[in-house]
């Protein structure tokens, strides 16, 4: 064999090599996300457990529930940017570690405060592990027909999480204490942290200029009052209480410090340019409508399925899986859909076929309809899925590769912040057409129907109070309450939806795919980048 040839040869192993090393990275990178997914749910349905163990007051069990999602959105700009500038890698197995931490310092609490510290600190592994892991993938994957399939199988897992959360935090409380719910991330990641630093190429960006440390805490704690005050809104406080306004007005004044500050930096945090691109911007709006509409629809479903339907939390969640499921298959085929029909047609249809999934739903009332559900549940998840999924993917494509954290945090962003916005605006909406319905109910007492107003389950507990024909009439007149205001924050929730597909037409019409020139090569996986770092 000659020299020539066998070079040849060589070089074909090499391609064939960096091709599988890349879905290598990516199986890991599906386990870092399956971590992260499945421990956002999995307390919810150990609140009862731990409420009985510990006995937190009403705002340190508020605390204990909201300081993960609140401290993880407030620093993925901070960590995305980061990782940018000294190695995604890098920040990726510092959150592993801290990950495996903290979730054994929250199974070993033994009082509210160390349980919130904890969560807090899962909340900052979380923030190093979810933009580090899409950057990566940016990285690895640099031929955009490669990548969507990538992301869809990313997003996937994703929407597994979710659902396994709640079904493994069952089965643990059944068997053992609520501190399980936290000792199962230990074995992941004593699993990931070496198998990572293994396997995972080191990536960075681009390293002009210091990174800037007040521009980046700047974000984080305009951030955490932003997520703040929208939290509160969605528990239900009043919109003009100091401690709802305060957050949000200081919130927002840091973040429009933080814009100004990086629009006059000659080397930003964020290149704040790329929302000029349409495709850009208009992919992070979809992502906050989408989120928006999604969270709050599942909140108000869980409710409608236990308070009105009497289902048990378990069988609440097995309801709600083939959401879950559709979601899974709008991930698998996202690849094909989005080189078939291109990012503007996907992503509409997705918001129409949402749009079209809820109003259906309002077909609901106070019985049960379980092919409705279903049917529903199904094109829910898959609609929402799709939009997701082309909104990532044309963000990401948008994004410079140097900025891949940068751009991955604001997508994150978006989405927590989707998320929150929507359980205080669909919250609102609920409580505003729930509560008039029981204002005139015959021979229930003022003080009992204002209370009675604030929720279905402080209805019921009313109900049972008053007890006899007047309980039960007014728990009656309650649930007949619910199911309107369902309905109203449905037909919301669906005009929402359709401002989402009209601005999806803004996004391209066809999936761009440039060709990547040569083989795909990945950075050593013991690659050290050198960073500079300023105040």
């Amino acid at each position: 064999m000659s020299g020539t040839t066998m070079a040849a040869a060589a070089l074909r192993r090499r391609a064939a090599g960096a091709g599988a090393n890349r879905w290598v990275v990516l199986v890991v990178l599906c386990v870092s996300l399956l971590l992260v997914a499945v421990d956002a749910t999995v307390l919810h349905v150990a609140v009862p457990a731990v409420t009985e163990d510990l006995k937190p007051g009403a705002i340190e069990l508020l605390w204990i529930v909201d300081v993960y999602p609140l401290v993880c959105a407030s620093l993925l700009i901070l960590f995305g940017t980061l990782g940018d500038r000294v190695g995604r890698r890098r920040i990726l197995l510092l959150g592993y570690g801290l990950f495996g931490v903290a979730s054994g310092v929250a199974a070993l609490a033994h009082d509210p405060q160390v349980l919130i510290l904890a969560r807090a600190l899962l909340g900052v592994g979380g923030a190093m592990i979810m933009p580090a892991t899409l950057s990566i993938l940016r990285q690895v994957f640099p031929d955009r027909r490669e990548r969507a399939l990538a992301i869809g199988l990313w997003s996937a897992v994703a929407a597994v999480g979710a659902a396994v959360g709640p079904l493994l935090g069952g089965f643990l409380l059944e068997h053992f204490w609520w501190g399980s719910v936290f000792l199962v991330n230990i074995p992941l990641m004593l699993v990931s942290l070496p198998v990572g630093r293994l396997l995972l190429p080191e990536s960075k960006g681009a390293a002009d200029g210091p990174w800037d440390v007040v521009g980046a805490l700047t974000a984080a704690a305009g951030l955490f009052g932003a997520v703040l005050g929208v939290k509160r809104l969605g528990g239900g406080e009043p919109p003009l209480s100091v401690f709802t306004l305060a957050p949000l007005v200081v919130g927002a004044v840091l973040i429009v410090v933080f814009v100004r500050r990086q629009r006059r930096r000659a080397h930003p945090l964020v290149d704040l340019s790329m929302f000029a691109r349409p495709a850009f911007s208009t992919s992070v709006g979809c992502i906050v409508l989408a989120m928006l509409a999604l969270v709050g629809l599942e909140l108000i479903a869980a409710q409608y399925l236990q308070l009105v339907l009497g289902l048990s939390p378990l069988e609440t969640g097995l309801r709600l899986l083939p959401l879950t499921f559709a979601a899974m298959a709008a991930g698998l085929a996202g690849a094909r859909m989005l080189r078939r029909f291109g990012p503007r047609l996907m992503v509409c249809l997705g918001f129409c076929l949402t749009a079209g999934a809820v109003l259906m739903l309002t077909a609901m009332g106070g019985t049960d309809n379980p092919g409705l559900l279903v049917f529903g549940f199904v094109l829910l998840g898959f609609g929402l899925e799709t939009t997701l999924f082309g909104a990532y993917e044309s963000m990401l494509s948008e994004a410079p590769p140097a900025q891949a954290g940068g751009a991955a945090a604001i997508g994150e962003t978006s989405y927590q912040l989707g998320a929150g916005i929507g359980i205080a605006l669909l919250g609102s909406v609920m409580n505003a057409a729930y509560a008039p319905g029981l204002s005139s109910v015959p021979g229930v007492p003022a003080s009992a129907r204002a209370a009675a107003g604030h929720s279905l389950g402080e209805a019921y507990d009313v109900a049972g109070r008053l007890g006899g024909p007047v309980g039960v009439a007014l728990r009656r007149a309650a649930q007949d309450s619910f199911v309107h205001g369902l309905h109203v924050t449905l037909l919301v929730s669906a005009g929402l939806l359709l401002l989402g597909a009209v601005m999806a037409l803004r996004l391209p019409r066809v999936m761009q795919c440039g060709e990547i020139a040569g083989p795909v090569e990945l950075p050593a996986p013991r690659e050290v980048a050198e960073s500079r770092v300023s105040a």
